[in-house]
């Protein structure tokens, strides 16, 4: 007799946007995974990377069991035996090297798991090496060095009011691809045409004629890595102009005078002359802030992941502060998640430059040193240099610049363990794989992504299945080797209880629950009697009481942002003549490269090619679709070009995440799909001086033909 079809309600976790799902199931099989229509943050929006849980859950390349590399081989073994290996040959480098000799790597999806935030700090803990790195340098450092700066908290990150707002800037964000990034708002497509519906507009910047520019009001090509000037000189217009108002937050800024005096050397004109965008056009922008009740200024990856991308996320911030639309409906204001709520007194606030990166000297950031050193962390030899590599669901070989550098430092470790269930391009390079449980096997909760919400709302996931026998979940993991390597060491540890106790214990201290005073009550059991999510309500002003800075005050400016603006007003664009900028894209059915082995989110016509706008192939005698050599101070790849005018002149486009088609990896349909990685050409040496975030954005490369 078949088994009976159940129906499961759970959040999507495979991008920021965390939709609702339906998904019905019988046995061991998926039948169906829709769009939960009852979820008040998402109300039955669904891309395709929610159907795509599916084909992750099934897939027969992820890894169930430990295995070690045997010669060219992977070997099944016991958790016992991994665990014990994996203390001995840690602590042995330690020993020989020091505590430092070890490091950690955190990819993406880490943050997509709660288990992998509640429990990674055991395994940090008995390992006791200071030298980490994570995706965030790859992508969103910006913004927390700039909430930590003004705001007194990293996780202190005001969102666009997006279902109040009448005017949106859009500068460096395609929320039509990334379904809001930094911006947890599923149902994108819906939430932008409704500022339309109610008389507003949106507005985008970006190099790219992106899908969310298409439908904009408005769309505004810009030189890549200029966004800063163009920010800046908004700024100037505003103060020129006698527009700046700063309301109920009048009494807590500190240094406008300071912000005035800075921008005054970036002009309209001058921005014109950097950016490719008209000075008159450039004051508008600012007009159409200032005037507009419930207006937003918003920037993302591409203002970022460039050379003054922290500079480019302090100057928005400015730019809402001086219109009052900070913690103003419709403008910036700051989530109020169940858990995770950030108050004063409120732990992980950050630190900045407490200690620097032993070769090129970049800043820590709350711990954290820049991705773009590891590879020379590993490749310079003397004290310090890091022998041993622990990675968590990151894949820096296709996502680090200058890929081909951090391939060749994984080569040379004298050991590596990875906590993931692929066999990718990183962690081949492994001695040990520990595979974690897919998402259809554990419970969860979005610790991250409440607190960026457009919308407060508050979801547990239950489990779709069972994990399969003598499999675990990614926090028994941290648990388990976190305690192996403490008993080998002779020190104490002590295992941290399940993730979801933790979350009730948050949200018994959060904002809506008895101790707080709050009419909900709320505990996680209450949550629990949600499967479609709670709905706790919209956004509300809440900043004054809520600034975590010494003061209590929003001081406006920083000693390294007074440094990036002084080299921002020395720089002069040095671009040779025969090159062209690199940017990348994002896709709806991507987000990471794992997500290449779904035969769902591979599916259609391909995407991997390099966009270059049609003048500029015939400036370079170059035809559509033909093969081309894109070469950069780094390295060089040959892919596919295809004529475009979705990018501006002077620059070419190619997506991240692809280049499967290597020795050593095991995933058969990614393996299968044609392209090249774009960071192979990304230079580990561009960054932004002020955060040393990477800049993977306005790379200098130069495009050749490939000829039979």
């Amino acid at each position: 007799m078949p088994a009976d079809i159940k129906t499961h309600y759970r959040a999507c976790n495979l991008c920021e946007a965390i939709c609702g799902l339906e998904i019905k199931t019988q046995g061991q099989q998926v039948l169906s995974i829709k769009g939960d229509k009852n979820d008040p943050l998402s109300r039955g929006y669904i891309c395709p990377k929610g159907t795509a849980m599916e084909d992750i859950y099934t897939d027969p390349d992820r890894l169930r069991l430990p295995v070690k590399k045997q010669g060219d081989n992977w070997v099944q073994i016991s958790w016992d035996e991994a665990y014990k290996t994996v203390a001995e040959k840690l602590t042995a480098v330690q020993a020989q090297h020091g505590q430092d000799a070890v490091a950690f790597y955190a990819g993406n999806p880490n943050v997509h798991n709660y288990g992998s935030m509640t429990h990674a700090s055991v395994l940090r803990k008995a390992v006791q090496s200071k030298i980490h790195f994570s995706a965030t340098s790859l992508d969103q450092l910006p913004h927390h060095l700039t909430s930590y700066s003004l705001y007194g908290h990293q996780s202190l990150i005001p969102v666009p009011d997006i279902d109040h707002t009448k005017y949106m800037l859009i500068i460096g964000g395609n929320p039509l691809a990334s379904n809001g990034s930094i911006m947890t708002s599923p149902d994108i497509p819906k939430r932008l045409k409704a500022i339309q519906a109610r008389g507003g507009r949106f507005v985008v910047i970006d190099p790219r004629r992106t899908e969310t520019a298409e439908i904009a009001d408005q769309h505004l090509f810009i030189r890549p890595g200029t966004d800063a000037y163009l920010l800046m000189a908004m700024l100037n217009t505003l103060f020129a102009e006698h527009l700046t108002t700063t309301g109920h937050l009048t009494d807590l800024l500190v240094g406008i005078d300071e912000v005035r005096c800075a921008c005054e050397p970036f002009t309209p004109e001058l921005a014109e002359q950097r950016t490719g965008v008209a000075a008159e056009q450039i004051s508008q922008l600012a007009r159409d802030m200032a005037s507009t009740d419930g207006a937003v200024c918003y920037g993302r990856m591409g203002v970022s992941v460039q050379v003054y991308g922290t500079l480019c996320q302090w100057a928005i911030q400015m730019i809402n502060i001086l219109t009052n639309s900070l913690d103003v409906r419709g403008g910036m204001m700051a989530s109020s998640p169940a858990f995770g709520y950030i108050k004063p007194g409120e732990s992980g606030a950050g630190h900045f430059a407490a200690f620097h990166s032993r070769v090129s000297g970049l800043p820590e950031f709350a711990g954290e040193l820049p991705a773009s050193v590891m590879a020379e962390e590993m490749l310079t030899e003397g004290e310090g240099q890091i022998r041993a590599l622990v990675t968590t669901a990151g894949n820096p070989v296709l996502s680090a610049p200058n890929g081909i550098q951090v391939d060749e430092a994984l080569d040379g470790l004298d050991f590596m363990v990875s906590i993931d269930f692929y066999i990718n391009e990183t962690t081949q390079h492994a001695d040990i794989i520990l595979p974690p449980t897919s998402a259809l096997e554990h419970d969860h909760y979005d610790l991250a992504f409440h607190r960026l919400a457009v919308h407060n709302t508050a979801r547990f996931n239950e489990a779709v299945f069972e994990p399969a026998e003598g499999t675990k979940h990614d926090w028994e993991i941290f648990n388990e080797l976190g305690l192996a390597i403490a008993a080998h060491k002779g020190i104490s540890a002590k295992p941290l209880p399940s993730p979801d106790q933790l979350i009730d214990l948050g949200i018994q201290r959060g904002p809506y629950s008895a101790a707080a005073g709050h009419e909900l009550e709320l505990t996680l059991n209450k949550v629990k009697q949600h499967p479609h999510g709670l709905d706790i309500g919209r956004l509300e002003p809440s900043l004054p009481e809520r600034l975590c800075t010494d003061d209590g005050k929003i001081t406006l400016m920083a000693g390294y942002i007074e440094q990036d603006i002084g080299r921002l007003a020395a720089a002069e664009q040095v671009t040779a003549a025969d090159e062209m900028l690199l940017i990348g894209r994002r896709h709806i059915r991507s987000n990471n490269s794992w997500m290449h082995n779904s035969h769902r989110l591979v599916k259609g016509n391909p995407r991997w090619q390099l966009l270059m706008h049609p003048d500029d192939l015939a400036k370079h005698d170059l035809d559509d679709q033909s093969q081309v050599r894109i070469q950069s101070r780094v390295g060089a790849v040959e892919t596919q070009v295809l004529a475009s005018d979705e990018v501006m002149p002077g620059v070419v486009s190619l997506p991240h995440g692809w280049g499967h088609k290597r020795d050593g990896v095991n995933l058969s349909i990614a393996a299968e799909q044609e392209g090249v990685s774009c960071n192979d050409l990304t230079d580990n040496k561009l960054v932004d001086r002020a955060s040393g975030n990477s800049a993977l954005n306005g790379v200098p490369v130069k495009i050749f033909a490939v000829r039979a």
